[in-house]
């Protein structure tokens, strides 16, 4: 129930579509139900008059008639009603991913919630489908040509009726078998679908390494076992359809040969030619109703995992969420961490992070370096609350972060993460990403800041040039420099620079770190990076490792310490004199 009342908060607008589906259904079963009692007394006039048979005819023609409109209006408001579900259930998790934090999105992965979006949507969307036209077709048309057939000759509507446990236990067998199956099929599309997308993005690496083959036969292996469950379950569901044929021939030969009998024995007094032919008739009805129901089923009982699913993102409840009353306005850019320690994962044993204590003034310019795992960037992801500190006290502007509403905050907070990701639209559009409001001006001069302009201006549409999917039409260097001018529209008090200028030259990374210094002052600013000269001018520079801060001071203080720092100062400056020379 707690599924179905998710489920049905999403049918919103598309009410009247699925109330009046069912309704015109049960017109169209009407007309259906009483076409077989008119050809009976239209049969059985035959050979006489030809005033009755051209009357029940025509009546017989108007019900065909009605029957159609009803149908085609069924299965219309049918379509309407299943197709709004699927697009409002679509826009319904999609909204409620926008809700989720880095741990969420963890939980869930990439790749089961497009699943979700997708394949588990649209068999949601079939099932409701047939839930609206199918299954409230299927029993009214058993109920009124029971009573039909009853009502002709009780005895021999007995047989049909007869009939009617077999199927059952056949149609709860089958689903009884086939549900684990499709429970596992949707765990292995997951799967999949988590692998084609790893592909995809690596697909670069994947290339230069020479390893298609490899990848073509993972995947091989993958859609294979989906395929070996599929099949698995199709042969069960096989036995369905000869098991419902079966019954419906043999109900058929039964009354067919019982009826031929009556009507001769009592010369047509206790059953006419006309009534067998309706019983067959509603007989054939009762059974294939049951046969339609016998699929409803199967595909409910396949849809509820997706069903399951659907309903877990929608009812799920984001870790990371703003407080009643959250504080809404960002004081300034000062950042306290005071023992901060954090863990991805509250099973796991390793903290990624180990007593930060750290307090960083508003306007002030941190640059971190560290080895690959050391924690550079979960230790700044915390400061927007993308992830949750698990001890201590992170503050930003003397206000514990998880006091403030998240957008405020996160609006204050500009990153510019490792990983660059530019959306498909113009230059002018992506970068307007930071302040949906920026005049060109603003976007001409935050360009200038990051060094970007140059480069865009080289373009023949300029600031209205396309930009691909993903941003595969610029450079990396390129890439990195909008992504950063698109921060600087925010006007944060807190810019964060993670490994952002690694693909451009020594010079440009030089502009870009004056341009900050003479623009921004009253930013924060904290730059993540890989080589010494993008952070050696910082007013404090962090060496991290192990999750823990190992080194603190101005590059003059830590050479002197000759530790870790001055060992990476030297390696570089030596590369850097190998390569001059």
């Amino acid at each position: 129930m707690n599924i179905v009342k998710t489920l049905a908060r999403s049918i919103r607008e598309y009410k009247k579509a699925s109330i009046l589906a069912p309704i015109m259904v049960s017109g169209e079963v009407i007309m259906e139900v009483l076409i077989p009692l008119l050809m009976a007394k239209l049969i059985d006039h035959m050979g006489g008059d030809l005033g009755p048979i051209m009357y029940y005819g025509f009546i017989l023609f108007i019900l065909a008639i009605f029957s159609l409109l009803f149908g085609a209006g069924a299965a219309r408001q049918a379509s309407k009603g299943s197709c709004g579900l699927a697009k409002n259930l679509r826009q319904d998790i999609f909204e409620r991913v926008q809700h989720f934090s880095f741990p969420d999105i963890d939980y869930f992965s990439a790749a089961s919630l497009v699943t979700r979006m997708t394949t588990d949507v649209t068999n949601v969307q079939n099932a409701y489908s047939m839930l609206i036209r199918a299954a409230f077709r299927a029993p009214l048309m058993i109920i009124f040509s029971v009573i039909m057939a009853l009502t002709i000759n009780w005895k021999m509507a007995l047989i049909f009726l007869a009939m009617l446990p077999i199927l059952a236990i056949v149609i709860f067998g089958i689903a009884f078998k086939v549900h684990p199956i499709f429970v596992r099929i949707f765990r292995k599309y997951d799967a999949m679908n988590d692998g084609v997308e790893e592909n995809i993005r690596g697909m670069r690496v994947v290339k230069s390494f020479v390893r298609e083959d490899y990848e073509k036969k993972k995947f091989y292996q993958e859609t294979e076992t989906v395929r070996q469950d599929f099949t698995h379950a199709e042969k069960i569901l096989a036995w369905n359809s000869p098991v419902m044929m079966t019954c419906i021939f043999a109900s058929i030969t039964l009354i067919s040969y019982f009826g031929a009998r009556l009507i001769i024995t009592t010369h047509a007094t206790s059953l006419t030619t006309g009534a067998l032919s309706s019983l067959i008739n509603y007989g054939v009805q009762i059974l294939a109703a049951v046969m339609i129901l016998s699929m409803v089923f199967t595909l409910c009982w396949i849809s509820e995992e997706s069903a399951e699913r659907i309903t877990e993102v929608l009812t799920y409840e984001p870790t990371i969420t703003s407080p009643a009353n959250g504080v809404k306005e960002v004081k300034d850019g000062s950042i306290d961490f005071n023992h901060v320690s954090f863990k991805y994962s509250p099973h796991s044993k390793k903290e990624a992070l180990v007593d930060i204590d750290l307090h960083i003034p508003s306007g002030a310019t941190i640059g971190i370096i560290g080895g690959t795992g050391s924690s550079k960037t979960t230790l700044v992801q915390l400061i927007s609350r993308l992830y949750d500190v698990t001890e201590g006290e992170l503050k930003v502007g003397g206000v514990n972060v998880k006091d403030y509403d998240l957008e405020p905050l996160r609006d204050q907070v500009a990153m510019v993460l490792q990983k660059n990701v530019l959306f498909r639209g113009t230059i002018s559009e992506n970068l307007r990403w930071g302040n949906p409001n920026a005049s060109d001006e603003e976007i001409l001069h935050a360009a200038k800041l990051a060094q970007a302009d140059e480069f865009v201006q080289a373009f023949p549409d300029k600031y209205e040039t396309m930009i691909s999917q993903g941003g595969t039409n610029v450079s990396g260097g390129q890439k990195q420099r909008l992504c950063i001018a698109r921060a600087l529209l925010k006007k944060p008090k807190i810019l964060i620079l993670d490994d952002s200028t690694s693909a451009v030259d020594t010079k440009t990374d030089a502009l870009i770190r004056k341009a900050f210094q003479e623009e921004i002052p009253d930013t924060t600013k904290i730059i993540i990076a890989q080589r010494v000269s993008s952070v050696e001018d910082a007013d404090q520079i962090l060496v991290m490792d192990g999750g823990r801060i190992v080194e603190q001071g101005t590059s003059e203080e830590l050479l002197a310490l000759n530790g870790i720092y001055r060992e990476v100062y030297d390696s570089q400056t030596q590369n850097m004199q190998q390569k001059e020379a």
